[in-house]
């Protein structure tokens, strides 16, 4: 049984005495979008959902996310959706942090409980519906599907952590590691959402500089993240962008495990436009 945190506690108001300064920042190079700003004033609602508001983490912008757009969904009990896309080139996974829901793909009904996975490939005619009696709270990742010429397009994918180890990475003595949705050698896939885990004292020990564009959702725990010249102090509900090549590292100082939810863009050439 799953016994990991999926940190869902979005919403509400701070007090009229609230400090105005946060750890918020947003650089060219990479941006930090704490919890405490992800408040009931900052939603928004989507054309053909009902009972649903969704915080927007990351979207295309100039200087900004550039491969794709991320969410945090809140469906109350009875709400959901019948369109819930609207672009036929968008892909999508979704994430689920807190309660139960269901998609329905290809005339299958999916249920999801906190810690499920769905890839929706694009093109696809889905639907998504809470049937409970208490909100769920999913991630949703959007991004254009990059086709390419006599590969053929990816299937979908319902599966939960439960059903995917860790996988070490190497020379770590299991103290980090990574757990992969999507089998890392399949091409036909154009994006990656995996969860990092790094037990209390464990490190990145270099500074990653690389193609890939991330972004981080903290699940679990806290740690300090070097993004480009900073150290930034993260914690569960805390959202990070990088840029392709921003510089990064890490350390996970504890008590408890630190662990993100980690979406890059991979396994397609570079456009030259």
């Amino acid at each position: 049984m799953n016994n990991n945190d999926y940190y869902s506690k979005l919403g509400g108001l701070p007090p009229q005495t609230e400090l105005l300064s946060s750890k918020a920042v947003f650089t060219t190079a990479y941006a930090v979008i704490p919890r405490s700003v992800m408040t009931d004033i900052v939603t928004s609602v989507l054309p053909h959902w009902t009972g649903t508001r969704a915080w927007v983490l990351s979207r295309p912008l100039s200087g900004f996310s550039e491969t794709f757009s991320q969410y945090v969904m809140e469906v109350e009990p009875g709400g959901g959706s019948d369109r819930p896309e609207p672009d036929k080139r968008a892909e999508a996974v979704l994430f689920v942090v807190e309660g139960e829901m269901t998609v329905e793909l290809d005339g299958a009904s999916h249920a999801l409980r906190a810690g499920s996975f769905a890839y929706i490939p694009a093109g696809s005619v889905w639907r998504l519906k809470n049937s409970g009696s208490t909100a769920a709270k999913f991630h949703w990742i959007r991004k254009a599907f990059q086709e390419v010429e006599g590969l053929e397009p990816p299937p979908a994918i319902f599966t939960h952590e439960d059903e995917h180890p860790i996988s070490a990475m190497p020379d770590t003595d299991g103290r980090w590691g990574t757990t992969r949705f999507i089998d890392p050698a399949d091409v036909r896939y154009d994006m990656h959402v995996n969860i990092v885990t790094l037990e209390p004292g464990a490190v990145i020990p270099f500074m990653e500089t690389h193609v890939m564009e991330h972004g981080l959702y903290v699940l679990e725990g806290k740690a300090v993240y070097r993004l480009n010249q900073d150290w930034v102090e993260v914690e569960a509900g805390d959202f990070m962008w990088l840029r392709s090549f921003c510089p990064q590292a890490c350390y996970a100082g504890g008590p408890g495990r630190f662990r993100y939810l980690l979406y890059k863009d991979v396994n397609r050439h570079m456009t030259l436009w």
